[in-house]
């Protein structure tokens, strides 16, 4: 009799826990529906951004080229607007670093920082 009574009890704790749980089912079904509406309507990554240093070869209001540094030189032309934050005087011939994102075939300025000229160096006398 004991062991019909202790399976009859355990059965009924087992029917009641999978009622439960069956009952909680369907509510995070729906808390995950929000999640996923939230996570469509926010915004997409930003482009990715990209540096590189090296010398003005040419530049006006519109664009800019310059010749890379290092044992990856070439030139590069990137697209300036009103949008690109200049920090510096960068002239011809001048160093400067330019942050940059690409766009189809094209790379647009976002940043460009003029270096300050290394003053030169003299000769300490003997």
């Amino acid at each position: 009799m004991r062991k019909v009574l202790t399976t009859f009890a355990l059965l009924t704790a087992l029917a009641v826990t999978g009622a439960a749980q069956a009952a909680q089912a369907p509510a995070k079904k729906d808390t995950a529906k929000p999640a996923a509406a939230a996570a469509a309507t926010t915004k997409p990554a930003a482009a990715a951004s990209h540096s590189v240093k090296g010398t003005v070869k040419s530049m006006d209001a519109s664009t800019l080229v310059i010749t890379k540094s290092g044992k990856a030189g070439g030139d590069m032309t990137f697209s300036v607007n009103a949008d690109t934050k200049k920090t510096g005087d960068a002239a011809v011939g001048s160093t400067v670093s330019v942050r940059y994102r690409t766009e189809g075939s094209s790379n647009i300025a976002t940043a460009v920082a003029a270096q300050a000229a290394k003053p030169a160096k003299t000769q300490a006398k003997k």
